[in-house]
Parts: C-alpha cells; structure tokens; sequence
C-alpha cells in the first residue's frame, strides 16, 4: 500500500521503483485520531508528511479567533510541502478530520536526497505550483461566486477526491461537520446549511452526517460557475 501511494505522489511518480524505496527508507510512519493535531500555526516545520489514509484538514486562525479552513487532504496528498524550501513557523494548523495514517520525511535528509536525485526538484516544483493554482482559485470563488455557488463547487471538488458511485449518484464520506463545511466555503454555518438545505429540498443531494451523496451532478456543476 505504502509504496503503490509513494508512486503515485507528484512529488515521487518520476522516480525509479528502486530509488522511491530509498526514499521510503527514510520515511517514519505516525498515526493520528480524528481531532488529532499535526502541528500548529506558527510552529517551526522541520518536515513534510504524506497520507497514506484518512483526511487532514489545513487551516489558519484570524486575529479574532475566528478558524478559515483552507484545504482538506485526503491519501496520496502532502502536507508541510512548504517549510522544505523555507525552514520557519508553519503557516498553517493542520488535523485530523478522520482516524489518519501519514509518513514523515524531515527536511535535512529530503535535501541531501534531491542533491543526489536532482530531478526531484523540479517534481516539487510543479506541486508546489498546483497547490498555489489551488488557492487562486479559492480567492477568486471567495470574491466572485455567491455562498450556493461555493458550497456546489466545494462538493464537487470533494466528490472528485474522495468520492465513490453509488446507484443514486456519487457518495463523499467528506468526514467534516458543518461548521468545518462552513469555513471550508468561506462563509457562516447558517448560510451553508440554507444552502444545503436548498440543494436537498431541489433533489440534488442527499445529506448523510459527515457525508453527502450527489444525486444530479451536472445541476450542481451548473449552480457552481
């Protein structure tokens, strides 16, 4: 399982068989509960960390106290990419939204691999880039798409990462509450259910607890752009 995520990570898939099980090698494994911090948001990153299962949900704390929810990661994805490149406080919290499986590879040995393996770096490169486009794409939703139009686009993007098909559509067991669905869109927690809400009574979704199955796809890409 281990070495099939390991090639399938961005950051590792040009690598050779034998030169990912020399990665692999130097790579510890931890688990988390759900609700289980990683690290904290101003802590000084030393490593990076790639999930083998389970989600992380990564998010940054305003003045006030109020929580933004900027990314959920699911198996495969990588966490801490950044402090590898810039070692200083991580700009970001990031936990466990479900029982988590991750492998941690710290920064000193990562650079003295990429010295020997340079390729790696232009790997790291692009995933770092794709991450950015990520963001982009969440500022501009944030000033240009209205509360159902953000939510329509967070399931969707959910459902292509974490979703399966069923006969009535296609299930997301996205593991979050629906305060963390809120600050995922960007938005309070009234306002999304009403969204939520609208989309059930439409027959566009089916709410499941910690989950949701999509029963019309195209109407909630539609309500999305």
């Amino acid at each position: 399982m281990e070495d099939s995520i390991i090639s399938r990570i961005p950051l590792f898939e040009g690598m050779s068989s034998e030169e990912q099980d020399e990665l692999r090698a130097m790579m510890a494994q931890t688990t988390l509960r759900r609700g289980e911090i990683l690290f904290n948001e101003g802590e000084q990153g030393d490593r990076l960390y790639i999930l083998l299962s389970g989600k992380v949900k990564l998010g940054h704390a305003s003045a006030d106290g109020r929580e933004n929810l900027l990314a959920v990661l699911g198996p495969g994805e990588v966490v801490g990419e950044l402090t590898l490149f810039d070692p200083g406080p991580r700009s970001t919290t990031a936990t466990a939204v479900a029982p988590t499986d991750l492998l941690a590879l710290e920064h000193g040995q990562l650079m003295a691999f990429i010295e020997s393996h340079p390729a790696l770096a232009k790997d790291m490169l692009r995933a770092l880039a794709q991450r950015l486009r990520r963001t982009n794409t969440a500022l501009a939703d944030l000033v240009f798409s209205d509360v159902p139009g953000r939510v329509a686009k967070a399931l969707l993007d959910l459902a292509d990462r974490f979703g399966s098909p069923t006969e009535d559509g296609v299930h997301v067991p996205h593991d979050l509450t629906q305060e963390e669905l809120a600050q995922l869109v960007g938005a309070s927690r009234e306002t999304v259910n009403k969204s939520l809400a609208e989309f059930v009574s439409r027959g566009w979704i089916r709410l499941e607890g910690r989950a949701v199955t999509l029963l019309d796809v195209d109407r909630l890409r539609r309500r999305a752009r």
